[in-house]
């Protein structure tokens, strides 16, 4: 560059917020949103000055970039989620995440709203990846669908069909809203009879038909099927709590949502996220991997 500075610097970084937050919902894992992102500004920076500067918008650059990046990850992903052991759940994070250090640039932290809840993000593993991304850019992010073609390959027209697949996916797995306050009293519920190991008081906080996943990757002890029914569910929390008498469970806020993780001498060992219909619990996800706490136990 000669040691001339770089007038678009500014304007290039300030991007790395939204394409942190389109990365991770698009792959649903923040490891792999950073490798992404950091791999669209090394392609940036590895054209001339020239070429930049030829770019009328830096930011639907890196946009397009990441884009196809992130969908030839998903379509790598499906090959290597049937190698996975066990189940496969989003990467959970935390209130406040940032990339890299605790102290990282509070830009890079990734906004938290109803599109990173665990319910969403769980559906939007059940996509295509060409869905995804076109559900995504278009119904997330607001990009219309002409420059989504331009990232997903298809027509304009093909797109909206995507992302109308992908919309009516999501309004089949959308329950009745319950308040965030009542959803933190439920869970709350939850964490007292958990420690109390009273089965009957957690049946009663469940939904007959709830489902529990869990993750661990094959690197820790977990589940590597769904245990479905609220006894059956029940009774696997409480063995939890009888195999791991020192464990403290703790409700914090898990993708947006109220939650709960369980610490082992002060180290998150396991992140619970729930999905609440009414006043029954119908869904809980428990991600144990440790590769997919790290947001939990830097610093």
């Amino acid at each position: 560059m000669g040691g001339r500075p770089d007038p678009s610097l500014g304007a290039v970084m300030s991007e790395r917020r939204r394409l942190i937050n389109l990365a991770y919902r698009l792959l649903g894992s923040l490891a792999e949103a950073e490798d992404v992102v950091q791999e669209t500004y090394v392609r940036w920076y590895a054209m001339s000055r020239a070429r930049q500067e030829a770019i009328e918008s830096p930011g639907a650059w890196l946009t397009k970039v990441a884009g196809r990046i992130c969908l030839d990850v998903l379509g790598s992903a499906r090959a290597r989620r049937e190698r996975y052991v066990g189940e496969w759940i989003p990467e959970p994070l935390p209130a406040s995440v940032a990339v890299g250090s605790p102290a990282a640039d509070p830009a890079d932290r990734v906004t938290l709203d109803e599109s990173v809840s665990m319910a969403f993000l769980v559906v939007l593993e059940s996509m295509t990846p060409a869905e995804r991304v076109a559900f995504v850019l278009h119904d997330v992010f607001r990009y219309p669908f002409a420059e989504v073609a331009e990232i997903v390959g298809r027509t304009p027209a093909a797109c909206r069909q995507l992302a109308s697949s992908a919309r009516r996916r999501i309004g089949e797995g959308r329950a009745r809203v319950t308040p965030a306050a009542q959803q933190a009293g439920i869970i709350r519920e939850f964490r007292d009879a958990w420690a109390a190991k009273d089965i009957g008081a957690l049946v009663g906080l469940l939904d007959p038909a709830v489902t529990a996943v869990a993750d661990g990757g094959g690197l820790v002890s977990a589940e590597l099927h769904p245990i479905e029914g609220g006894e059956q569910v029940a009774r696997a929390f409480v063995d939890v709590a009888g195999k791991a008498p020192g464990l403290a469970v703790l409700e914090r806020t898990v993708n947006g949502q109220p939650g709960l993780i369980a610490q082992l001498d002060g180290v998150t060992v396991v992140v619970v996220a729930f999905d609440i219909a009414g006043d029954r619990i119908r869904h809980i996800w428990a991600v144990r991997n440790p590769e997919k706490l790290r947001a939990w136990t830097a610093g």
